[in-house]
């Protein structure tokens, strides 16, 4: 067994260059601590991680022994994460009588009216002026961002102005040094008169993390908290043990063999984006439609998967993929195929004791591939139906087909009876319309407030069609080039 952390009344966050005590309830999230110290330029809007009012900036590991200004929801992630951390709010990034570039932009061109959302735009803003490599600013970087009032045009207008930051600017020279190492934490705060507190643990590393899951039963696992913070900030959620898992060494790697790519599950979205590099075209291709970049720079791809939930976006795509996941416990690995793992809704494979250390994407990958997520907003939202494609097609003929579904039944699932209806079969538009109606009748769609059964039947039946029609414009273009 590993040195377990040491046991605090309090954590350590630098705030703005100032370090300042978090020693609160351990379901505080930052947004509450940070105005609790009187920095309220970060607002609470939705608590729900969708209106970005809430943004500041951590200082983050680039997997180069540098750091990279990362923008995430502070309404969700708890205090405690901070712990040794760097954070930097709106009223830090300017400094006496000096005004930021992107304060200062949005002020000159009239990016601001009511103000209530401008300090979340301008963490989220900043981010991307000190993205390294940057040559022009990608509006996708504000997508977690709303304004009721201003109009986007001239927030738009602040962010194309931006040039690059200067030789002299501290953020920007601080990029050059390491980010700060993840504190071992152990915040406890026993029982009260008005209830318990709550118990954050921050493990040094892995086998203290299974050792603490194995002896303590009613534990739970946190990593990003873009779906915990939720929980707690809506309906009032408390747990009496936290158990985080996001900053571990060991699941924070992307390590490539002969045979598969396999990808830590506490690496956020963002990074697993950034790690692969296109690499997995279509993991590529759910991460622009994977809700907000604020949102993607906290949530793991293990937290995505862990949920359980029917509608999470990345299992659609990892199931076209044959993805596996490493489950790790105190007695060691096994390793369960993703079209194995959900059992019911919110329910998997998963046993007490164990969490999901890695994901495994078999090599070669399948060369015709496709993400199409259906939702009411193109980014930013929860879809409706998500459908990965995974397709072989040699000499014309249908030679392999996987096709991942979410949001048709109580679990992500395999369409296997449209999978067997396209092998074997030519790659034609006869065949892909039989096999489409297989595939409107897989599932067990359902009326909800997102779309009716109806509507999501429908949508299988095109989903196929639409994806055949993609690759033949691919191979048009292809052929004219």
């Amino acid at each position: 067994m590993s040195a377990s952390t040491t046991e605090r009344s309090a954590c350590r966050i630098s705030v703005n260059g100032t370090d300042r005590d978090f020693d609160g309830p351990t379901h505080t999230n930052a947004l509450d601590f940070l105005r609790g110290e009187g920095l309220t330029a970060a607002k609470e809007g939705c608590a729900e991680g969708e209106c970005g009012a809430c943004a500041i900036l951590i200082a983050r590991p680039d997997g180069d022994g540098t750091t990279r200004w990362t923008s995430v929801n502070s309404c969700l992630l708890p205090a405690a994460a901070l712990d040794g951390q760097e954070v930097i709010t709106a009223e830090g990034l300017s400094a006496g009588d000096h005004i930021h570039p992107v304060a200062e932009e949005m002020a000159v061109r009239g990016g601001s009216q009511c103000g209530y959302c401008t300090p979340g735009f301008i963490c989220s803003m900043a981010a991307e002026y000190y993205r390294p490599g940057r040559e022009e600013f990608d509006l996708h970087a504000l997508s977690g961002n709303l304004c009721r009032c201003t109009g986007y045009r001239p927030i738009k207008d602040a962010a194309q102005a931006l040039g690059t930051p200067e030789a002299t600017d501290a953020l920007a020279a601080r990029m050059a040094d390491p980010a700060p190492a993840s504190a071992p934490t152990d915040l406890h705060r026993p029982d009260t008169p008005t209830g318990d507190l709550g118990r954050y643990r921050r493990p040094a590393d892995l086998a203290e993390a299974l050792d603490i899951l194995a002896d303590d039963p009613d534990v739970l696992l946190v990593a990003g908290a873009t779906d915990w913070g939720v929980e707690v900030n809506i309906k009032g959620v408390r747990a009496k043990s936290l158990l985080a898992i996001d900053r571990l060494p060991e699941l924070r790697g992307i390590r490539r063999t002969a045979d598969h790519i396999e990808i830590g599950a506490a690496l956020t979205l963002s990074e697993v984006e950034r790690g692969l590099a296109g690499s997995v075209p279509l993991l590529g291709k759910l991460f622009p439609q994977f809700a907000s970049r604020l949102i993607r720079n906290g949530a793991t791809i293990g937290g995505n998967l862990g949920t359980g939930s029917p509608i999470g976006d990345t299992p659609p795509a990892l199931l076209a993929l044959e993805a596996e996941l490493v489950l790790a416990s105190r007695d060691g690995e096994r390793t369960v195929p993703l079209a194995d793992y959900f059992t019911g809704y919110r329910q998997t494979v998963r046993q007490p004791g164990e969490l999901i250390s890695a994901v495994r994407i078999p090599l070669p990958l399948t060369p015709l591939t496709s993400f199409q997520k259906i939702a009411k907003r193109r980014f930013d939202d929860i879809s409706s139906v998500a459908i990965g494609y995974a397709v072989d097609v040699v000499d014309g003929v249908v030679v392999k087909a996987r096709i991942g579904l979410g949001g048709v039944a109580a679990t992500p699932l395999r369409a296997r009876a449209t999978e067997a209806e396209l092998e074997g079969r030519p790659w034609t538009l006869e065949t892909v319309h039989a096999a489409a109606e297989t595939l409107a009748a897989e599932g067990t769609p359902m009326d909800d407030h997102r779309a009716s059964a109806q509507y999501r039947t429908a949508m299988l039946r095109s989903s196929l069609e639409r994806f055949y029609a993609e690759q033949l414009n691919a191979m048009t273009e292809e052929a004219g080039r």
